[in-house]
């Protein structure tokens, strides 16, 4: 039998994430090099390092920008704290948060307004977790995995509601608020779903094709959530084995022995061009036959940052 790959649609770039990309590209081109980042504008260490090299400098908190420069917040978004933190040090702040985390956000405040009890699934450190604790941190619980679920305490005369990190598994994310609401009967659902459209078709992409091959490659940063998640996502859904890869260099000869079909996909901050590469060293390797498998359409454009636009509409007329 031939050797093929079948390859995931969609996968890579999702409207957020080049949004974000655009942003700094475009805050470059604008003000000039440096501009700084507050964390890695995506998780994607290609990208982090294409932007370093054309003047972005990426820093973990402010205090590390120099007082009145420009600062760009990366797409996973941040806190009040941080917000006049940047006010502070009298910082030209660009918002590049994904307007689905911004959604997550605004849910957060107005359960809290509401003074709700909030449950918020997702995986502790990430920054898109710590961001929305940070708008209601009197109100909000991280629950990271089933055994938290198992046993968050709440208090029972006060309302409770869930939200969630919006790369997170949407199976995963289901078996966590069903074990909540197994003790939690009157949990109250966000008005709508935060597992983000793009995480959530990346992984129905990925179940389409798992049944049919024995290696699954992943293409993503270790420190994307949704890249990991689609390791995981594959190997449930009937893949032999999987692997994630920053680019083709990690991908080793052995994974190939007895495999006549490969998956590829990669998560939603990874730019093609990773991908193409990948493809290039599967073709030298005797898998040349590559079939897209698509399940989904994505038109959605997010418009960059109202203050980046109006900075170079500003620009334009002066």
């Amino acid at each position: 039998m031939a050797k093929k790959v079948l390859i995931a649609a969609p996968r890579g770039y999702c409207a957020g994430v080049d949004r974000a990309v655009i942003t700094v590209e475009q805050t470059l081109d604008l003000y000039g090099a440096p501009v700084y980042v507050r964390k890695q504008i995506v998780h994607n260490k290609h990208v982090v390092e294409d932007l370093e090299a054309r003047g972005a400098i990426f820093v973990e908190e402010l205090d590390e920008v120099p007082p009145g420069s420009t600062v760009v917040f990366s797409a996973h978004g941040v806190s009040p704290a941080v917000h006049l933190q940047a006010a502070d040090l009298n910082l030209k702040t660009i918002d590049a948060t994904c307007p689905l985390v911004t959604k997550v956000h605004q849910e957060a405040r107005r359960f809290a307004a509401e003074d709700y009890q909030i449950l918020l699934i997702g995986h502790a450190g990430h920054e898109e977790v710590e961001g929305t604790a940070g708008e209601a941190p009197g109100h909000i619980q991280l629950v990271d995995g089933l055994d938290a679920a198992d046993t968050v305490q709440i208090d029972p005369n006060r309302p409770v509601a869930w939200l969630s990190q919006t790369t997170l598994s949407v199976d995963e994310t289901i078996e966590t608020v069903d074990r909540l609401r197994a003790r939690l009967p009157l949990l109250m659902d966000p008005p709508s779903d935060d597992i983000c459209y793009a995480t959530q078709n990346r992984q129905v992409a990925v179940k389409a094709i798992a049944e049919q091959v024995e290696l699954l490659i992943v293409v993503g940063s270790g420190n994307s959530s949704n890249s990991v998640r689609l390791v995981e996502v594959g190997l449930e859904a009937g893949a032999d084995t999987s692997y994630r890869v920053d680019n083709f260099t990690e991908c080793k000869d052995e994974w190939l022995v007895g495999v006549e079909t490969v998956g590829l996909t990669s998560g939603a901050s990874v730019p093609e061009s990773l991908v193409d590469g990948v493809l290039t060293w599967l073709a030298e390797r005797g898998f040349g036959d590559v079939e897209e498998v698509k399940t989904a359409e994505e038109r959605l454009v997010f418009a960059t940052p109202p203050e980046l636009r109006k900075a170079q509409k500003v620009a334009k007329n002066s």
